[in-house]
């Protein structure tokens, strides 16, 4: 997944993922020569791993 469709996905500035890179924050990212990618199933995990809130009673 390409920043752009990341960004696209999370609704989030492609400068905001730029920045978690660069603060070591955000899912996990891998870079192929220049480019950076991000696998599917490591933003599902760190999407899951950012639950807030609390359940209904």
């Amino acid at each position: 997944m390409t920043p752009r469709q990341l960004s696209d996905y999370l609704g989030v500035p492609v400068q905001t993922l730029a920045n978690w890179r660069w603060r070591e924050e955000g899912p996990k990212w891998i870079k192929l020569g220049r480019r950076v990618r991000y696998r599917p199933d490591e933003v599902e995990r760190w999407l899951s791993a950012q639950g807030q809130g609390g359940e209904a009673a």
